[in-house]
C-alpha cells in the first residue's frame, strides 16, 4: 500500500475522532496491540533520544523496503510509535525520505498531544527518516557497484 493510501485512511481514522479524549483513547488502545518487546529489543542503539517517556525504534531492511518495530515504556508514545509504524513500514526508502508528513499536523497532533509529547513524535519522525537515509545509501552503493 502506499504511504499516500496509509496517510488517507489515519486521517478517515481520526477525523471520526471528534475529541482530544477520543484520541488519547485511540492512540493508548494502539499502544496496547503493540507488542512488547523483550528487554534486549530495548537497547541504546534502538532508544529515541528527547522522547518524554522511552521510546525504542527498529529499522530492517530486506533489500527494497524498510520495515519497523517498536517498543515504549508508556501506552499513549506506545500507540504513537505504532501509529507511526503503520504508515511508514513496508515501504521503499525513498518515499519515507520524500514524505513531507502534513497527515501529522492534518489529524491535529499539535492542538491534542502536550508540546513534549508532539516533539517525540517528531523525533520518532526524524529517526524513521535516518534510517531510510542510510539504507537508500545501502541501495545506490549496491547499485553503483553493479554498474
Amino acid at each position: 500500500m502506499s504511504l499516500h493510501k496509509k496517510e488517507e485512511i489515519i486521517k478517515k481514522e481520526f477525523k471520526v475522532l471528534e475529541s482530544w479524549e477520543e484520541k488519547y483513547e485511540y492512540l493508548i488502545d494502539l499502544g496496547k496491540k503493540l507488542p512488547e518487546k523483550p528487554s534486549i529489543f530495548k537497547s541504546e542503539d534502538k532508544l529515541i533520544h528527547g522522547c518524554q517517556s522511552k521510546v525504542w525504534l527498529e529499522a530492517k531492511f530486506n533489500g527494497s523496503r524498510i520495515f519497523f518495530d517498536a517498543d515504549g515504556d508508556a501506552l499513549l508514545p506506545r500507540g504513537m510509535a505504532a501509529l507511526m509504524i503503520r504508515v511508514y513500514s513496508g515501504l521503499f526508502p525513498f518515499e519515507i525520505i520524500s514524505s513531507n508528513a502534513n497527515f501529522i499536523y492534518e489529524i491535529g497532533f499539535q492542538t491534542f498531544l502536550s508540546p513534549i509529547r508532539a516533539n517525540g513524535m517528531l523525533l520518532f519522525l526524524k529517526k524513521i527518516k535516518f534510517y531510510a537515509i542510510a539504507f537508500n545509501a545501502k541501495i545506490s552503493v549496491r547499485l553503483n557497484g553493479q554498474i
